[in-house]
């Protein structure tokens, strides 16, 4: 009888801008390096992601490597955050922007990355939540969660693009309702305000790609806040502008607080709330908390002074170019 595999490998072929014969073509090869360690299974939108990740679990399988983009990435991870001695995490980065595994040091070529897979160590690593919600890169309400709902329609009718993703910015904008009163809460300090989106950040890597403060504030464990301003419709366009041209600034643009503990309550007893590029329906008020040892994930020796956790960031090979913005560029 042959080796029976310990690595779950979960691929979406939809995620990033590669074919999906492309991605299976790159992992088949990456994997037939380390015989009979791994099994390739495509994932099925019509079955939930937990779902999914509780079945390679029962299977039996050690490692439950995510094949995909950062909403891949975070929907395996908050499957096995919730499991009783889960299967470690391994990533292989198929997604467009890849923030999670770009912040912790994790290598973007497919097959480095199963080679890790394969033989790394896994670690711990923090991860935030929202009313029992795992991220991992960012959560937010307002405006957000709503660009994400147009956007996924207007990529089905015309195609994933940077105009179709700012299209539907431009769009939610012109339609949304003004700025909802929101109650804030920052380690027990109470602020409120109007405000048309609230942005909690918990990618160093990320937030510096955008060009925005609070990257050290991340690595010391907190989370980096940001509020929008209120403002008309123009105002909004201007400011969605400046965040994809990398251009915005704090206190003209926007407020940002550094946090170990967030509560937002809003007048709406229900909203929606984006997690890592998906959409969550959650009943206020919405508590922001830090898991330190939320997950343990298969890393690089040395990756603890990467990016998210330490020092300064200095992106290496295989980058994505310029700033993004999740609002702007539709980015997750």
């Amino acid at each position: 009888m042959g080796q029976r595999p310990d690595i779950c490998v979960l691929v979406n072929p939809g995620a990033g801008r590669d074919a999906p014969e492309q991605k299976r073509a790159w992992l088949e090869a990456a994997c037939a390096r380390h015989p009979g360690r791994f099994a390739l299974r495509e994932t099925d939108r019509d079955t939930p992601l937990s779902e999914q990740v509780r079945r390679a679990t029962g299977d039996g399988f050690a490692r439950i490597a995510a094949a995909g983009g950062d909403g891949t990435v975070a929907g395996v991870a908050a499957a096995l955050a919730g499991m009783d001695d889960a299967p470690d995490l391994a990533v292989i980065p198929f997604g467009t922007f890849n923030y999670f595994a770009r912040g912790i040091g994790l290598p973007l070529e497919t097959g480095a990355a199963v080679d890790l897979a394969a033989g790394g160590t896994a670690r711990a690593v923090a991860a935030g939540e929202v009313n029992g919600q795992l991220f991992l890169n960012n959560a937010s309400l307002g405006l957000y969660p709503e660009v994400l709902r147009r956007r996924e329609r207007i990529y089905a009718q015309y195609g994933r693009s940077r105009p179709a993703a700012l299209w539907s910015v431009a769009r939610t904008i012109l339609r949304a309702g003004g700025p909802e009163a929101m109650r804030v809460t920052l380690d027990g300090c109470t602020v409120r305000q109007r405000s048309p989106l609230v942005f909690v950040a918990r990618s160093a890597f990320q937030v510096e790609r955008f060009g925005l403060p609070g990257a050290d504030c991340i690595r010391d464990g907190r989370f980096a806040v940001f509020v929008a301003p209120d403002g008309t419709r123009a105002e909004l366009l201007t400011l969605a502008a400046r965040l994809a041209a990398g251009r915005i600034e704090p206190g003209r643009d926007f407020d940002w607080h550094c946090a170990g503990a967030v509560t937002i309550d809003t007048t709406g007893r229900r909203r929606t709330v984006a997690c890592d590029g998906e959409r969550f329906d959650m009943a206020a008020p919405f508590r922001f908390t830090l898991r330190g040892d939320a997950l343990r994930v298969v890393r690089p020796e040395g990756a603890e002074r990467h990016g998210d956790e330490a020092g300064p960031i200095t992106p290496g090979p295989g980058a994505a170019p310029g700033a993004g913005s999740g609002l702007a560029a539709g980015g997750a």
